[in-house]
């Protein structure tokens, strides 16, 4: 597909400081933070805002300084209603006295740094950083692979990463060697950014156990399953982790913002943007506070020369469309697109030819027709069977598909279905449990 790395050159240029944030608390897979401020409290820049809601959670830290202004349920893109802390802007981003580096001493330091970061999976994925790092047996892990792979359509935050962070990149792979025992780190890059190719290189030379292979630019390259297979050769089997595999995948941007932390103390407060799409008048990099609306950035980027009938978090092939341009900036947004039009009117589907050009894309050899017709069928035995499960949503299937069928769409529908269906298996499961350990010994037995 095309690659339209049109802002790769682009080097990111900060934004004036919005008026107003809106920070959710659920920017992370897992449970939401929860807020420790209340309306009326004033705060600065890399204050803590929110606490971890679990183990599988993130902090969310203040990136304007000024007055909280509200706190109350906003509608997510997903169709969720989270809550979310609005800060109004006092101009001066005061930075919080408490701002200092963490003491890092072993993997338990380490780990706990990690995590009052606030950082999670920055390439789009969302998962606690801290959480995906806390590996029990140091010993299985073979291979770190750091992916700076980028392969959706116009994305290129993590491309300047990689040109302008070099050394914050290094000091994240020097903490995975020292506190993870890691022997071999692999950073997996498409081979059409022959630069960030040659400045990690370049970077490697002078340290032990580290290299770079140059992947064919092909998506899905940067799905963690595909870069795994293409770097070390192995499978991760279905249902399981990328440990299982050996392997720990870490974003090259979450890498960085790792290191910065460890190094400054200033947790993640804000992101570097791709802002581009066929709508967009000056596409660029920007350098945006967490909580910033996606209007605000693109009236940095000279607002529109056409009017956009999509606007997406992310890149087109995976990315979430949104409503309107009133959403935040999060901690996993690399890209907001505006497309016109042209790009983001979809064709009406028409049958299916059966020509099998989406079994022939899928990276993961499933076979999207046939779950396509088992979902329209409501058979979920059929949809375990077609390993549906599998699915992670690329949307290679409908890109190639020559009748214009919403594959992918079906297959996310499908695996909720099983999700169901499992919920329901397990719920009938339970009561019966329930129900014979309140029976009489010989009726339970019997029963």
């Amino acid at each position: 597909m095309p690659h339209r790395k049109n802002t790769a050159d682009a080097v990111p240029e900060r934004m004036p400081t919005p008026a107003t944030v809106t920070i959710p608390m659920s920017m992370h897979i897992g449970a939401p933070a929860v807020p420790v401020v209340k309306v009326g409290d004033s705060v600065k820049v890399g204050q803590l805002i929110a606490s971890p809601g679990g183990f599988v959670s993130s902090p969310v830290y203040a990136s304007v300084s000024g007055k909280v202004k509200r706190i109350d349920d906003m509608l997510m893109s997903t169709g969720r209603f989270m809550k979310a802390v609005t800060i109004e802007s006092d101009g001066e981003q005061a930075v919080f006295e408490g701002i200092r580096p963490p003491e890092v001493t072993d993997l338990k330091t380490f780990l706990d740094a990690v995590r009052d970061s606030g950082v999670v999976g920055l390439g789009g994925a969302g998962f606690p950083t801290a959480v995906k790092l806390s590996v029990k047996d140091l010993s299985q892990i073979e291979a770190v692979i750091i992916n700076g792979a980028e392969c959706e359509p116009y994305v290129t935050s993590d491309t300047r990463t990689m040109l302008d962070d070099v050394d914050w990149i290094a000091d994240g792979i020097a903490l995975l060697q020292k506190y993870l025992e890691v022997r071999r780190v692999v950073i997996g890059i498409e081979a059409n950014k022959p630069r960030c190719v040659k400045a990690m290189e370049a970077m490697a030379s002078g340290m032990t156990g580290v290299e770079v292979k140059a992947l064919p630019p092909m998506y899905p390259q940067g799905g963690e399953k595909v870069l795994i297979y293409n770097t070390t050769g192995r499978v991760v089997p279905e249902g399981k982790l990328p440990i299982d595999a050996g392997a720990v995948v870490i974003n090259c941007t979450t890498l960085a913002a790792v290191a910065k932390y460890i190094k400054t103390g200033m947790p993640l407060v804000e992101k570097v943007v791709t802002v581009d799409g066929s709508a967009v008048r000056e596409p660029r990099n920007v350098i945006a506070p967490i909580g910033a609306s996606m209007q605000s950035l693109f009236d940095f980027c000279g607002g529109f020369k056409s009017e956009p009938k999509k606007v997406l978090y992310g890149g087109p092939m995976m990315g979430i469309a949104v409503p309107n341009t009133d959403f935040p900036v999060m901690k996993n947004t690399n890209a907001i697109l505006a497309l016109d039009e042209k790009d983001a009117v979809l064709p009406e589907p028409t049958a299916c030819i059966r020509c099998g050009s989406c079994v022939d894309a899928c990276p993961l050899r499933l076979m999207p027709a046939a779950i396509e017709a088992a979902y329209n069928k409501r058979n979920v035995d059929k949809l375990r069977a077609l390993h549906a499960n599998l699915c992670m949503e690329c949307g290679c299937c409908s890109f190639v598909c020559p009748a214009k069928r919403m594959l992918v769409q079906t297959n996310k529908l499908a695996k909720g279905l099983i999700a169901a269906d499992n919920a329901a298996r397990k719920a009938e499961a339970d009561r019966k449990a329930k129900e014979a350990a309140s029976m009489p010994g010989k009726e339970a037995a019997a029963k």
